[in-house]
């Protein structure tokens, strides 16, 4: 099944999964003073649209592997703050705790080539995940790829990979310190013994195998200077062939736009093995060309099919010539479409109407048209054939949502994974012709589901508009208690119930989880993306403020009893409302967030960003910008909640100067007694390939620090 998602390089953050004191903790109402480490103030300034604009910590902005002072500043912070948390009693008993949840095993969704099954596991506290293949459905898997042996500090992942058609080979891609570069190999399946091919400046790429086993497509880009490699901007990535036993300086050019620097690609095969399909962006708005490349053809000359950057556009499956597309255009929650490609001007024909609902994933699996929708943030799966007529729903076993939908056009078996906040990921083998389902991979976790209830309410926004949020507690919690609200609210992205360990830790607590589906995301479709990005960004916060609000007078929580997080764009959104509404929460946990927002299109991504952030070189994007950009507006004279932010060294999707930067200002302003910290992970990014030993320890501190602001009571051995 192919799915409309594409490797692209967005602000994503998922949810944290990520001696002991006896006594239970108590809160102090007074914080007792800290003392930052001294952090120099450069007088730089800038006029932009003739106003002054300061930065006096722009020196932070130096890669922390290249700067020594930027390294001693980080040495220095991260010392400060451990010094604090070392202060709070409840740490011990989260990391004994988190280290007991994270215990259980988890198997992700199967992919089937060749007759063989392949797959991730996780026996529990293992830091990387390891690929397994079996020979048969249910037959022994065995280790293929074990990524826990690359590294000691166990930092080398295993990212991307797929088999070939036959199941012969395995191309996979490794990322080292959580960087988003990746080092390309191929694998002997039979042996499990890696061949020699190595491919280099890989980033953002699928990874698409030609029909016949030959080799197989991907987008890379040209080699940044040795000293920029974590912070220059990543331009003019092309699509290239390579040829099984070759070296990478001989891999054929397919596809580029050396014209257009700005723009990236993302490569699929057809179902039938004659074309590549070349999806190309220049942002992160869902807005694509499609250029066809036919294979049979032995000029692999492009054929470009839509033109104009305009519309989302997805891969679904062909028969011959016939192509079946999900696209948003004229359909702003998405439908199915076919066409004809081999007319000269091929139009589009309705197969499966746009919705109420928005489809999330949808695919061509064993004949039919697999679609799932996102209802109210919650996942539904329908089935259709060809011509679009419903078959029927799939049966879930509850609200929750179902990703990873995996099967062949011509298969008669799907696999697919189902979670929620309270059921951890299951994986299902999905029989097309009956349409029933059967676990596959059922974990065993160390705590009671039963214990956690789930519930869906609606809020009021300042503007009127009706948000959703999942509000998540112990059934036995019925009265106000510390609470942590987690938002994103950017660039399409849908959160939806799903499960994580770590969070547990947090409810058995007593403490409450809400997740709020602020405006920004794509929980409805286009217009609920519209309605939270560039000049309407200030919906988004005030969705989130309104979420705090709500829990408030709704005696979730108390007033004093609040934590809030996010990571990535949601970062941000910790920022942006702190600065806004600091009298509103006890604690914040803004995670590697992007807070200049007047200079974040200078570094690696960032300038995929401006489709949802606009252009700080504009004049009517700067001044929205500038409004609401967390390092801009720390307000002096304010009393701010407790603060831990988090970041990476090697974060090259939001470079950790943002981060640095906002903590440094901060520090040095007037904004209450409350600690105001930074916690700087050692070779780790963006998130993606985290070891589970660096999770742990981070989410300890984490709740710790929100457990001690909101009053929330930690005690041992639960």
């Amino acid at each position: 099944m192919r799915v409309a998602l594409l490797a692209l390089p967005l602000l994503f953050a998922a949810p944290i999964h990520a001696a002991d004191d006896p006594r239970p903790e108590t809160r102090s109402t007074v914080a007792a003073p800290i003392s930052y480490p001294a952090t120099d103030k450069v007088p730089v300034t800038e006029t932009l649209f003739g106003e002054t604009v300061a930065d006096p910590y722009r020196w932070l902005e130096n890669d922390v592997r290249t700067d020594p002072k930027v390294a001693a500043w980080v040495a220095a912070q991260n010392q400060a703050t451990d010094a604090y948390l070392a202060t709070l009693p409840g740490r011990a008993a989260f990391k004994a705790r988190l280290k007991q949840l994270f215990d259980y095993e988890r198997v992700g969704v199967p992919e089937k080539k060749g007759g063989r099954y392949f797959y991730a596991r996780n026996s529990g506290l293992q830091n990387q995940a390891v690929l397994y293949v079996r020979d048969s459905l249910n037959g022994e898997g065995r280790v293929l790829i074990d990524p826990n042996t690359w590294a000691k500090d166990g930092a080398t992942a295993l990212g991307e990979y797929e088999p070939s058609e036959d199941g012969r080979h395995l191309v996979y891609a490794i990322q080292d310190g959580g960087s988003d570069w990746r080092t390309v190999r191929v694998l002997d399946v039979a042996t499990g013994r890696p061949l020699a091919d190595e491919l280099k400046w890989v980033k953002f790429s699928n990874l698409t195998w030609a029909k016949d086993g030959s080799g197989f497509f991907y987008s890379r880009f040209p080699a940044p200077d040795a000293a920029q490699q974590f912070q220059a901007l990543n331009e003019n990535q092309s699509v290239y062939f390579h040829k099984l036993g070759t070296a990478q300086a001989d891999d054929r050019l397919v596809y580029a736009t050396p014209e257009t620097p700005k723009r990236g690609h993302s490569t699929q095969l057809s179902d039938d093995g004659r074309w590549l399909i070349v999806t190309t962006s220049e942002g992160t708005d869902n807005r694509y060309e499609v250029t066809l490349v036919d294979l049979a053809d032995p000029a692999w000359k492009p054929r470009t099919l839509i033109r104009g950057l305009e519309h989302e556009w997805g891969y679904m499956g062909n028969q011959g010539t016939r192509f079946w597309w999900t696209t948003n255009k004229g359909a702003p929650r998405s439908k199915v479409v076919s066409m004809d490609i081999a007319d000269a001007a091929p139009v589009t024909r309705d197969v499966v109407p746009e919705d109420s609902a928005v489809i999330e994933s949808a695919g061509v699996v064993g004949g039919q048209i697999v679609l799932v929708y996102m209802v109210d943030a919650k996942s539904e799966v329908r089935r259709y054939d060809m011509e679009g007529r419903l078959l029927g729903k799939l049966a879930l076993p509850g609200v929750g949502t179902v990703t990873g939908i995996r099967g062949e056009h011509d298969d008669a078996e799907a696999f697919y994974a189902f979670t929620s906040f309270n059921v951890p990921t299951t994986i299902y083998r999905l029989d097309m012709k009956s349409g029933t389902a059967t676990p596959w991979a059922t974990p065993k976790v160390a705590f009671d589901p039963s214990r956690y209830g789930v519930e869906q309410r609606f809020y009021t926004s300042k503007d009127g508009t009706r948000v959703p949020m999942f509000v998540v507690r112990r059934k036995d919690v019925t009265g106000p208690a510390p609470t942590m609200l987690w938002g994103y609210g950017g660039f399409n992205v849908s959160y939806t119930p799903a499960f994580s360990a770590a969070r547990i830790a947090w409810l058995e607590q007593g403490g409450v989880f809400v997740l709020a589906n602020i405006r920004g995301g794509g929980e409805y479709g286009k217009a609920w993306h519209d309605g939270g990005r560039l000049k309407n960004k200030q919906n988004v916060f005030d969705d989130f403020i309104a979420a705090g609000e709500y829990l408030i007078a709704q005696g979730i929580t108390k007033k004093d009893g609040l934590a809030i997080q996010g990571g990535s764009n949601g970062g941000l959104l910790v920022g942006a409302v702190v600065n806004q509404r600091p009298d509103l929460f006890a604690a914040a946990l803004p995670a590697v967030g992007v807070m200049d927002m007047l200079r974040f299109d200078r570094f690696t991504a960032g300038r995929y960003w401006v489709d949802d952030y606009g252009y700080p070189s504009k004049v009517e994007d700067f001044k929205v910008l500038r409004a609401y950009s967390p390092y801009h507006n720390v307000t002096a004279g304010k009393t701010y909640p407790a603060i831990l932010a988090t970041t990476a060294d090697t974060d090259d999707r939001v470079v950790p100067g943002h981060t640095f930067k906002y903590t440094a200002q901060l520090q040095a302003s007037d904004i209450g007694p409350k600690p105001h910290l930074v916690r700087i992970e050692t070779r780790a990014g963006h998130g993606s390939g985290k070891p589970t030993d660096k999770v742990i320890e981070e989410t300890a501190d984490l709740y710790a620090f929100a457990a001690k602001w909101t009053g929330l009571e930690i005690k041992s051995g639960l």
